[in-house]
């Protein structure tokens, strides 16, 4: 599974477009269909697809994730996988979503960490949805199909609630000045890989969004072929919907090539503060025993140091 086929550059999104006749706006619900077959739901048998615009004219897809023999709430959503994905490649801002079910509670939720939330334009695909986008688009605006998520969600609770206004949201830079506790020494030649492992799942935390709790983790995950894929913890203000960071580490693999099962999956570190307040090992090590039993983890703890 190669990352293409969970992000479409600009130019290749243009080139798509074009070639159908369409805008690259218009491409967005085309492309739902192709989004939903790669999820991953052995429980609901419910695909799940999400197809995103950014600002970067970049196009990314996100997918439910399901996990047997853990409980329901270590599920991923969809959206969330989405703007994980974003989130990984870096894209500043998500303005349109075309998703293939209206989007739960939960996941309207996670998305008010986006700064500008409210204006994040959805369109539901599925036909059962198709009479609400139509009752609520605007006839006036060339993306009429497109209904802003306020709509979903008109009386919101989020950072606007508990945080200060210069606090960084989601996909927005976050420098939490995060390093290992002294403690903790790298090995250096001797054990390269580890030291990689430890340095990514450190780099991870560093760009967690806990603005709620204060503490930002991350999670690194290492297969077979030596590959690593990290994951940062991401809070909702409404805590329940946040993602803890194997979640979103599990989200790395599959966007990035994980097109295999999760038993190539060999070597994890979780990066988190000793004296955190909410701790992410317990949870984590849980759903690794599950989906990759032979897989080594490890904690590793940090500190603030600026």
């Amino acid at each position: 599974m190669d990352r293409s086929e969970f992000v479409i550059g600009s130019v290749e999104a243009e080139r798509m477009a074009k070639q159908s006749g369409q805008t690259v706006l218009q491409l967005l619900p085309s492309l739902v269909q192709s989004a939903k077959a790669l999820a991953r739901t052995p429980i609901s048998n419910y695909h799940v697809g999400a197809v995103g615009l950014g600002s970067s004219g970049r196009i990314f897809f996100g997918v439910n994730l399901e996990f047997p023999g853990l409980p329901l709430s270590h599920s991923v959503h969809a959206e969330q996988f989405l703007i994980t994905n974003l989130s990984l490649n870096a894209e500043p801002r998500l303005k349109f979503l075309a998703v293939s079910s209206a989007p739960c509670g939960h996941c309207r939720q996670f998305c008010q960490e986006l700064r500008g939330a409210a204006d994040v334009k959805v369109l539901i695909t599925s036909d059962d949805d198709e009479k609400e986008n139509e009752m609520n688009s605007n006839c006036n605006n060339k993306n009429e199909e497109f209904t802003p998520l306020s709509h979903f969600l008109p009386h919101r609770f989020g950072p606007d609630d508990l945080l200060d206004k210069d606090v960084p949201l989601l996909l927005e830079p976050h420098r939490n000045g995060m390093s290992f506790c002294s403690d903790i020494i790298c090995n250096g030649d001797d054990n390269d890989d580890e030291d990689d492992l430890k340095n990514a799942a450190l780099e991870a935390a560093n760009m967690s969004h806990a603005p709620y709790s204060g503490c930002p983790s991350g999670l690194a995950l290492v297969d077979v072929e030596g590959k690593i894929y990290k994951g940062s913890y991401m809070e909702s203000a409404a805590y329940n919907p946040s993602l803890l960071p194997a979640q979103a580490a599990v989200v790395a693999y599959v966007a990035s090539g994980g097109g295999g099962g999760y038993e190539t999956i060999v070597g994890a570190v979780l990066v988190e503060k000793a004296d955190a307040v909410i701790k992410q090992e317990h949870t984590a090590r849980l759903l690794l025993q599950c989906i990759s039993p032979k897989c080594e983890f490890k904690v590793v703890h940090c500190e603030k140091t600026c």
